[in-house]
């Protein structure tokens, strides 16, 4: 079923949020923007995450007879997988009502592995949902741009009677504003960085996506060089992940400080503050909330020099990247950290992704939409 929740005060703007496949980095976008801003009255619909390739299709008609999708709204804001175009079709009274459409992925730039099969479905709903919507929203400019570069290639396959100023008109009404990241995590480390012996944090989802292969090379290199190191290796598991992570397990487990996913907030932001270096070897990554996190904590990053690293990721923290080449990049993934432990860089807390900067920006932006409709 789906989750329909009123929230906040009897007064103010009325905002429509809805989530489509309410992953756990999309519920806490929305309780930060329900928390964040009070003196609007929030109603949510959100789906829960599960059975993709139907959810994203099939959102419109989950929520076709939602008696809160006829009343009247200030702002409509929709999530990337949400059938914008759908729903305000079925729906006409949405097509009043300026909508938002918050970018947190795209599917033109999501990888899609061996178990699945490609599908032009999901990057048909995004390019038709940011055709209706009045301003698209995208986490980070690597979103913005490849999925901007996704849809022109898309529109190159198309035989003919391929839309004039389509990209060009997409472009104009996209913004950037990041996924914040809380305040609370902007604090003093707790002691200095061991760099001695560092202590190395992988905390991304148990996914292929996420690289654990090249993690698995990567410390495996490390260990021909005989570069002590320590590990936490957490984030979101699941029954079927890749076995690179037993491998891992198995031939690390001495140096292993914490292992697999800590269902406490408390516990997870504890060892955020005792871990030294934050490692991603992902190959693909929108924003990449578990490595800022971990950077306003006080770990120094370690990423490859891709994706939505290049925004907030010193050029000295980046190794080079080798998509092709797992072992290639392993190794300078390794020259990067022994560059790091001789020069011991101070860290660099992302303060542009902070919360209570952020909100500014989405405060405008609802006031900005709100407003030209009145």
């Amino acid at each position: 079923m789906a989750d329909s929740r009123f929230e906040s005060p009897a007064h103010g703007p009325r905002i429509l949020l809805l989530s489509g496949y309410d992953a756990a980095s999309h519920q806490r976008w929305r309780d930060q923007l329900t928390g964040l801003f009070h003196e609007y009255k929030w109603h949510t619909l959100a789906l829960p995450p599960r059975f993709f390739r139907w959810r994203i299709r099939g959102n419109p008609l989950s929520w076709l007879n939602e008696p809160c999708l006829k009343e009247p709204w200030d702002l409509v804001i929709a999530t990337s997988m949400v059938d914008l175009a759908s729903l305000r079709s079925f729906h006409p009274g949405l097509s009043q009502i300026p909508c938002l459409l918050y970018m947190h992925e795209n599917q033109f730039a999501f990888p899609v592995s061996s178990k699945q099969n490609a599908s032009l479905d999901p990057q048909m709903v995004n390019l038709y949902s940011a055709i209706s919507a009045d301003c698209v929203v995208f986490n980070s400019a690597w979103n913005r741009d490849s999925f901007l570069n996704g849809a022109w290639d898309f529109l190159d396959t198309m035989p003919d009677g391929v839309p004039d100023g389509l990209i060009a008109s997409l472009r104009e009404k996209s913004r950037v504003i990041p996924v914040p990241i809380e305040d609370r995590l902007f604090a003093d480390r707790p002691g200095p960085v061991n760099w001695a012996c560092p202590h190395l944090l992988w905390n991304h989802r148990w996914e292929y996506d996420k690289g654990p292969e090249r993690l698995l090379k990567f410390l495996q290199a490390l260990d021909r060089r005989s570069i002590p190191f320590r590990l936490s290796v957490v984030g979101e598991r699941f029954r079927n992940h890749p076995k690179a992570f037993d491998q891992i397990h198995r031939q690390f487990e001495s140096r292993v400080e914490q292992w697999g996913f800590l269902e406490s907030r408390g516990d997870y932001d504890q060892l955020l503050a005792r871990a030294d270096i934050v490692v991603s070897t992902a190959l693909h990554d929108f924003q990449g909330l578990s490595m800022l996190e971990a950077m306003a904590s006080g770990c120094v990053p370690l990423a490859p020099d891709r994706l939505a690293y290049r925004e907030y990721v010193p050029d000295s923290c980046r190794y080079k990247s080798h998509e092709q080449d797992a072992g290639a990049e392993a190794e300078a993934a390794a020259d990067c950290l022994e560059s790091l432990l001789r020069r011991q860089p101070s860290h660099c807390q992302p303060d542009a992704w902070r919360g209570s900067v952020l909100a500014g920006e989405y405060q405008s932006l609802f006031d900005e939409l709100i407003q030209t409709e009145q």
